[in-house]
């Protein structure tokens, strides 16, 4: 801990990517295990989602239950520090692969949603945007008795509805265009947008070190720009429950919760 706070009191530019550990506190779990390895079936695919009408519907209904927890989610300390650490003026940009908007809630203004936001919808045909907290009530409207349904929580704001009658599922078409609706998030097979990429790299040659908060950084979209990084000579520091993608280039590494070890920032 005392190594990690000279690391961030040494470099006054910092470019901070978070992944999932920093929400786990919030009661969203985490995609992996201390290896690196799926601790669930991974994420839907975007072509699988485009093409099967049974896929979105199973996506939909396992949605419909989940949002009633994601949806009503928290910033920890965790959120809270690196809130805390932007207002001390040393975070010029903070990337996240979270989808939870939490970062925000907690105080964060410099922050590039890499992979979208779970709580807003668009339409894949016209890119017509609603708030998913809308399409909650259309879809409990149209499909009773699903939201008292229980299941394990799932780190997409989803639940582990594993069986059921999804066949019977309705899911709401876009009221502009009548187009498909997704979930306004970067699904797996599918590209980042370039704006954010581009925005992220800008702010890895602007950052004089780089900090990994809750990630394993086994997803290339989050990993390169450690990459980038490296390359460019700037040190790497890390904090995450586990192994990283990125262990062999890193300066510094803390193997501990992320509230815990970034707690002496909230007396900043």
């Amino acid at each position: 801990m005392d190594a990690l706070r000279r690391f961030i009191e040494g470099h006054e530019r910092l470019f901070v990517l978070t992944g999932a550990g920093c929400s786990t506190d919030s009661g969203i779990p985490d995609y992996r295990d201390a290896d690196g390895a799926w601790k669930r079936s991974p994420p839907v695919q975007f072509a699988a989602f485009s093409a099967e009408p049974a896929v979105r519907q199973r996506y939909w209904a396992r949605s419909l239950v989940g949002w009633r927890h994601f949806g009503h989610a928290e910033p920890n300390a965790t959120h809270r520090a690196l809130a805390r650490l932007e207002v001390a003026g040393r975070v010029d940009l903070l990337v996240t692969q979270n989808v939870d908007g939490l970062h925000q809630r907690a105080g964060s203004a410099r922050v590039v949603d890499l992979h979208g936001r779970l709580d807003t919808v668009r339409c894949m045909a016209c890119a017509e945007t609603l708030p998913r907290a809308e399409l909650q009530s259309q879809l409990v409207g149209r499909n009773p008795g699903w939201l008292e349904r229980t299941a394990r929580v799932g780190p997409d704001g989803d639940v582990d509805l594993e069986a059921g009658d999804f066949e019977t599922f309705r899911v709401p078409d876009c009221a502009r265009c009548g187009g498909l609706l997704k979930p306004d998030v970067v699904f797996f097979g599918e590209a980042v947008p370039r704006g954010r990429v581009e925005a992220a790299y800008e702010g890895v040659r602007r950052a004089d070190a780089l900090l990994v908060v809750g990630s394993s950084l086994m997803v290339y979209s989050g990993y390169r720009f450690v990459q980038a990084a490296a390359e460019a000579g700037k040190p790497i520091a890390a904090v995450n429950l586990g192994r990283t993608r990125a262990d062999p280039l890193l300066a510094l590494k803390v193997d501990a919760r992320c509230a815990e070890a970034l707690a002496f920032l909230l007396d900043w």
